[in-house]
């Protein structure tokens, strides 16, 4: 599979029955991944770099890093800079696509960067212990305050949980569901592009599952309010952690029932059905209009498995 997507789970022993203890934290092998506004700190050759729990730089850090796991080397924590300002304009973090990288005065062989260029390079540990650090990070940064009385809360079970002191409720980390899905009506494929998005990317439609909904339910809703494309019977096929900043993205694959697309212009600048040898084309690097998909990412997958025949045979994805 030239497309293999990153954050794969199931080899980062998450080890929650260690998570009420320090014995995680007097860990001689205890290292901590350091972010900083969803940038990851790597080296040179864009390998996430893990310090001690006891680095100075993490003074910057509003609260003590969250245990994520246990790796081969040791335990493995997750701290965020949310105090530190770097010296150079900053102002394009955020954007949807981010080249810039930040020097920490306290990590002077390192540099903050964005995950989504990292995903090809990362291992499968580490971009599990990347992509599960990371939105632990995020949750912990939108949720200081309890939901239920507005009391600042505290990190209990090494970050597992917050806890109020004044009213008692317990919170814990959420996960938004995402569906994307493999729109396809005979030998064609739907693509759109999003307005925000850099020219001539285009990708599989996708969309968050509201409450009360299945995933077949949000596959149907989304492409239809983005499309006015319906769709049919609807088959689960692979799923992707995504912590941008914590979702869960189902893949599926969709039977459209239409064909005539009319767009929603809130959501997309432009969708088109593209052709299996287009596609080909796409994932060669070669078509006129329309770039490969992002290494990393389960849409390309998606995309290069239905181009080949495999969207819907288990044995390709594992599962």
């Amino acid at each position: 599979m030239d497309y293999e997507f990153a954050f794969k789970p199931g080899e980062l022993d998450r080890a929650a029955q260690l998570r009420t203890g320090n014995d995680t934290r007097n860990d001689a092998g205890a290292r901590t991944l350091v972010f900083w506004r969803g940038k990851l700190l790597a080296d040179g050759d864009g390998r996430p770099v893990a310090v001690g729990l006891d680095h100075p730089a993490l003074a910057d850090s509003r609260e003590p890093p969250v245990f994520v796991g246990l790796t081969p080397e040791g335990p493995r924590f997750a701290a965020d800079l949310p105090l530190w300002s770097p010296p150079e304009d900053a102002t394009t973090i955020g954007q949807f696509i981010d080249q810039t990288q930040q020097l920490h005065a306290g990590f002077p062989d390192a540099r903050f960067v964005e995950i989504r260029g990292l995903m090809p390079t990362l291992s499968r540990i580490e971009g599990e212990t990347v992509a599960t650090g990371r939105a632990l990070i995020g949750w912990h940064a939108t949720h200081r305050f309890c939901a239920n009385c507005g009391t600042a809360s505290a990190i209990e079970s090494a970050g597992w949980v917050r806890k109020c002191p004044q009213c008692g409720t317990q919170h814990f980390p959420r996960t938004d569901p995402v569906v994307i899905m493999a729109v396809t009506r005979d030998d064609r494929l739907l693509l759109g592009r999003s307005p925000s998005w850099p020219e001539r990317m285009y990708s599989l439609l996708a969309g968050f599952v509201e409450p009360g909904e299945t995933i077949e339910a949000a596959v149907r809703r989304e492409t239809l309010e983005e499309s006015a494309i319906k769709v049919g019977p609807v088959r689960y096929v692979a799923a992707q952690p995504w912590p941008f900043p914590m979702s869960l993205m189902f893949g599926c694959h969709g039977e459209a029932l239409s064909e005539a697309i009319t767009v929603d212009p809130v959501e997309l600048s432009d969708a088109r059905w593209v052709t299996r040898s287009e596609v080909l084309e796409i994932l060669a690097g070669t078509h006129p209009e329309i770039n490969r998909p992002r290494r990393g990412a389960i849409a390309g997958a998606l995309i290069e498995a239905w181009a080949h025949g495999k969207l819907l045979d288990p044995d390709y994805w594992g599962n």
